[in-house]
């Protein structure tokens, strides 16, 4: 039977429509980093995903060539996935600061309406089987078999821990009242934000908004957090 992800850790993938605490353990990630609106046509965020199921892709169907994985078993390629931030960011940053122009920095501070201001870190989940030299070979041989540029993918430990999340259902542009929903519930249990440089907001989009009505889309939220200072 095919590993899927999303229906064997469901804790990660299928959270309830209600916030709930959850620690998300080291995974690995094919990355693109990037900014700007995700909504436009031709933009670096679309490339981005175009870049990144190639790598998935080409790693999947490994079974078929030459460089066989160790340890490889036949999978569902993990959905799509997304840090995001606004403005500046610096090495040492707790939570939130404000620009020149008042607007707050960090995700409790994000104007869905400048989403030209976005940055983003956009992924995809590695089993892990997956090496850093498997990897590696994915990254050639992807840019050999469809001639095109893959050096901006990299391959991307992250180690998320502590986190708040929920299952958001809707447009994205709604997420702020499923993010104050967390929020309460984080505060309630004695815990506060930590968005800082290194923990970021994330998302998970389990539907496609090409072929799913924007009522009905699912995306996990999720924010990292620690225990709150008395």
């Amino acid at each position: 039977m095919t590993f899927d992800y999303k229906k064997e850790y469901k804790e990660f993938y299928m959270p309830k429509g209600t916030p709930s605490i959850v620690i998300v353990p080291k995974m690995n990630y094919i990355a693109v980093r990037g900014s700007g609106n995700p909504n436009d046509a031709d933009g670096e965020y679309k490339q981005a995903i175009g870049l990144l199921y190639g790598i998935a892709f080409t790693i999947k169907m490994s079974k078929k060539e030459d460089h066989q994985i160790d340890g490889y078993f036949d999978y569902v390629v993990p959905p799509l996935e997304g840090f995001w931030w606004q403005g500046e960011r610096r090495p040492g940053d707790a939570m939130l600061r404000t620009d020149r122009a008042g607007r707050r920095d960090g995700v409790s501070g994000i104007d869905y309406a400048r989403k030209e201001d976005f940055k983003w870190i956009s992924v995809i989940r590695l089993p892990d089987f997956v090496t850093r030299e498997n990897f590696d070979w994915a990254v050639r041989k992807a840019t050999a078999k469809k001639k095109q540029d893959f050096s901006k993918v990299e391959f991307f430990p992250y180690d998320e821990g502590l986190c708040v999340q929920c299952m958001h259902i809707g447009s994205y542009d709604d997420e702020p009242a499923t993010v104050d929903l967390m929020h309460d519930y984080m505060k309630a249990n004695g815990y506060e934000l930590d968005i800082t440089d290194t923990r970021y907001h994330h998302e998970i989009y389990l539907s496609d908004p090409r072929k799913c009505d924007v009522s009905r889309l699912k995306t996990v939220v999720r924010h990292p957090i620690r225990k709150a200072e008395e």
